[in-house]
């Protein structure tokens, strides 16, 4: 309904503007009858002209809005243009004028208390979590199958194509070093050792299947309602799920958590996607990758290629900057330095242009330099990509529910508690703009997110200092900052930097690596030199940086640290020398079990 008033203004602006407000459903003071009012029309707004300063002057002192138009719904201020449309997208402009309040809203009857879309470790965190506290809750997920066909269970990206078959697969590499290493400690054996991928691929999938059935049962067991279908918003409290034999269904839920994690990213050239694969094939891959091009310097990227030339197959990272971006830069040069040293091959400022079919068996790739003209080529049996990762958020209706995502990258914005610009909608892990792409990071926050929405908690996941190792053939754990962002934050002059070479007691038989660990912390001078980065090469990364995690998270000082008696003979135990003392060549050689 639209309704022009002007006949009936009167010359009390400050009596009829309250009048207005207190008795009308639904009030839209503008200037001029045009613009605004075609998209008013269509939200049923009254409309009242106001011509002349008195009565904008009297909305100013009434609202603190200087500009028309100005909406009032059941004599609840709105806002203009742009909040208003905002409201009308996100549903709340509906709430108010079927006269549901903020107060009364939780009393509207949906089929569940949350849903959850997506069916990863932080999804699966946070619906068990809230059913244990007595919601009914449903979780969607479906994986949709790359170019390649290949799909997997519940679980996510980690269980299924990420963290665990990558960490088995990392232990099947390094069991082929220990092999190696055993001779010297008096194993003998004459018979040729070789690696079977289709006995380890058939052992990690059946794994990985276990951990897809645990899951089921355990949503099961906690009354959480599971749905393998796609879940797309059709209205701000709705959705549409889509089954894999393209069945519709609706749901509705007072809450939503968006869960949706990300997907690894093609390069967009000639036969990308008909020739390469991804992460998220080649866990399952079944056949050995042979002859393998690595696309991409991220961490996932130095890991596959880093195992798969543990495996003893012929391996070529191709990196169009540096490596590891957003890590420590001398922590990740010495990673790539100790993968070159071992056999992997480097490609370096070359990105590629074009795929297609070589010589039988065959895939040939051409490669341009970033720096150059300069073209080359190379044929391999197998072309794996990894140079980053999508947020899964274009075709899941968030428009229609009016949740404001980043355009560039997919990401959603989010306060300190998980929360959209739409305060009924929540997200967490991998696609939140700005934070950790971890596991335990999503976990943590979706258990938290679920105490805090439905068990009284204010408790808030902590993004700062949060621990990480990337599993390359020599692991790199890291906490806090990375050296290059502790001076960009506190000066060069105000940060000190304590490091060491060593030579792990376990390489010394085997006589490897000698002195190619390396670990170094940084510390704020401005504060009591407290420990602000921590970052090590070595054995056992993951093991070792958990427990300096823990110290960071409680403020430890460099003090403190020398404070602390070791465990010998350990790694954990490596002492360090300031940075200004000592470089790291002039350390010599540093075996733990002699600090």
């Amino acid at each position: 309904m639209l309704e022009d008033c002007n006949s009936c203004l009167e010359n009390i602006p400050e009596v009829f503007t309250h009048r207005l407000v207190s008795v009308q459903r639904s009030s839209l003071f503008v200037s001029s009858p045009v613009g605004f009012c075609a998209n008013a029309e269509k939200m049923t707004l009254r409309r009242f002209v106001c011509e002349g300063t008195n009565y904008q002057e009297m909305l100013l002192e009434l609202t603190g809005q200087k500009t028309v138009p100005n909406v009032f719904i059941n004599k609840k201020h709105v806002g203009g243009c742009d909040k208003t449309m905002q409201a009308h997208r996100d549903g709340s402009l509906q709430r108010l004028l079927s006269g549901q309040t903020e107060e009364n809203q939780e009393d509207q009857t949906y089929d569940y208390d949350l849903i959850v879309i997506g069916g990863g470790s932080g999804g699966l965190a946070c619906s068990k979590e809230a059913a244990n506290l007595g919601k009914k809750v449903m979780v969607l997920d479906f994986v949709e199958p790359t170019p390649k066909g290949t799909t997997w269970g519940l679980g996510g990206t980690c269980v299924n194509v990420g963290c665990i078959p990558k960490k088995l697969m990392h232990q099947t590499a390094l069991l082929g070093t220990a092999l190696q290493d055993a001779r010297k400690f008096g194993w003998e054996f004459d018979e040729s050792v070789k690696h079977n991928w289709e006995t380890m691929k058939t052992a990690v999938n059946n794994y990985i299947g276990s951990l897809n059935w645990g899951y089921r049962v355990a949503l099961k067991d906690k009354n959480v309602n599971y749905v393998n279908a796609y879940a797309e918003f059709v209205e701000p409290h709705k959705i549409k799920a889509t089954n894999k034999r393209k069945k519709e269904t609706f749901y509705t839920a007072a809450k939503f958590v968006l869960a949706t994690g990300e997907r690894p990213r093609y390069l967009d050239i000639p036969g990308d996607r008909e020739y390469c694969i991804t992460s998220d094939d080649l866990f399952s891959l079944p056949y050995c990758p042979g002859k393998t091009l690595v696309i991409g310097a991220s961490y996932v990227a130095l890991e596959c290629g880093g195992f798969l030339a543990g495996l003893g197959l012929d391996v070529t990272v191709m990196v169009r900057s540096i490596l590891l971006r957003g890590f420590d830069q001398d922590m990740a040069n010495r990673a790539g330095d100790h993968m070159e040293e071992h056999g992997v091959k480097f490609i370096r400022k070359f990105v590629p242009v074009k795929l297609e079919a070589g010589t039988p068996g065959r895939l040939k790739v051409t490669a341009k330099s970033t720096e150059t003209d300069e073209i080359m080529e190379g044929e391999y049996n197998t072309v794996l990509i990894a140079v980053g990762r999508n947020a899964c958020t274009e075709r899941i209706g968030l428009d229609k529910a009016g949740v404001r995502v980043n355009p560039k990258n997919g990401k959603i914005p989010v306060n300190d508690e998980e929360q959209t610009n739409v305060p009924h909608i929540y997200a967490i892990g991998d696609i939140l703009e700005g934070k950790w792409e971890l596991t335990p990071v999503a976990i943590q926050a979706g258990k938290l997110l679920a105490r805090r929405l439905y068990g009284n908690s204010t408790l808030k996941c902590d993004y700062i200092n949060v621990p990480t190792t990337v599993f390359t053939p020599m692991e790199y754990g890291s906490c806090g900052l990375p050296e290059e962002r502790a001076v960009e934050l506190y000066g060069l002059e105000n940060i000190e930097v304590y490091h060491s070479l060593f030579w792990p007691l376990e390489f010394t038989v085997a006589n490897r690596d000698n002195n190619k660990c390396y670990s170094k912390i940084i510390v704020n001078k401005l504060d009591n030199e407290r420990v602000i980065g921590f970052h090590y090469l070595g054995p056992n990364a993951g093991e070792v940086t958990q427990g300096f995690g823990a110290a960071m998270k409680c403020g430890i000082t460099k003090e403190q640290l020398d404070g602390t008696i070791g465990i010998h003979p350990t790694c954990a135990e490596v002492e360090h020398l300031k940075f200004t003392g000592a470089t790291p060549s002039s350390l010599g050689r540093l075996c733990p079990s002699l600090l």
